[in-house]
């Protein structure tokens, strides 16, 4: 797991000047790439970070950041509410549903563990942060292969997951409209934002409130749940949805920094 930490002199009084303690699960990705150089092949692998702009960006604004890279998540993600209570949110961000349901003592061992998405939302319940943002293997994803529809994580999330892939590519590059200049996540943005270069379609649910609009659907979305609070963010915090222009944004910062210290409470 890689630790970005801010510099915090006054630890016991982290929370009360903003400063959270982030899980990061999720955002990188191996690539494995086959070079065919006349008769002979070279087969090479390599490991991707898709967040290393939101890591800075939450950094910056006094948050401590643990980043659980993708494959290391089913075997690594807390499996107790201890284990998560170490945190004051977590963000789910690329990375599906099964990653965090088949750890290996289950998939290839035949044996039981705790099901981690219903511990996530009674962790919530219990007063901890929960965010999603967007991407192939956010929501419901590419294919419907994040698969969060009808799971715990739905129930306890400001928004309805679609039951089949949920994507929407705006390759032209379409802004999100605030819709709620005063709620602290959105507090002094500007009303038109950067290009996203595509979404997810959710659905808010009743009870929830929608502070960013994309085409008319959420785009930023906050809910309470029991103690805690959750957050969706449709798009992605990294390209290729999010291209250079929003990740350049100087609501890039605020707008993820504040989502942190509101779902922190």
């Amino acid at each position: 797991m890689r630790n970005v930490v801010a510099d915090v002199a006054a630890r016991p009084d982290r929370k009360e000047a903003g400063m959270s303690r982030v899980l990061l699960a999720g955002e990188s990705w191996i690539n494995a790439t086959t070079d065919y150089k006349g008769y002979d092949a070279f087969p090479h692998a390599q490991l991707e970070i898709g967040c290393a702009r939101l890591l800075e960006a939450l950094a910056a604004q006094g948050h401590e950041v643990t980043h659980l890279p993708s494959h290391l998540v089913a075997e690594d993600f807390p499996s107790t509410l201890d284990e998560l209570d170490a945190y004051d949110v977590v963000i789910l961000s690329d990375i599906g549903a099964n990653s965090l349901l088949l750890p290996p003592v289950v998939f290839s061992q035949g044996r039981p563990f705790p099901n981690r998405l219903k511990l996530l939302a009674e962790w919530v319940r219990r007063g901890g942060g929960l965010m999603m943002a967007g991407g192939y293997l956010s929501f419901q994803g590419f294919q419907a292969k994040a698969n969060y529809h009808g799971t715990a994580v739905e129930a306890v999330l400001p928004v309805e997951i679609l039951p089949y892939d949920d994507r929407e590519e705006t390759p032209e590059g379409i802004g999100g409209t605030l819709t709620d200049v005063e709620h602290p996540v959105t507090a002094g943005l500007d009303r038109e934002w950067p290009i996203l270069l595509g979404y997810q379609r959710l659905t808010a649910k009743a009870d929830a409130t929608v502070l960013a609009t994309i085409e008319g659907r959420p785009l930023v979305a906050v809910r309470t749940e029991g103690e805690g609070r959750t957050l969706a963010f449709a798009s992605d915090i990294s390209p290729h949805w999010a291209p250079r222009e929003f990740m350049d944004w100087a609501g890039y910062g605020p707008l993820f920094g504040q989502a942190v210290t509101w779902l922190a409470g």
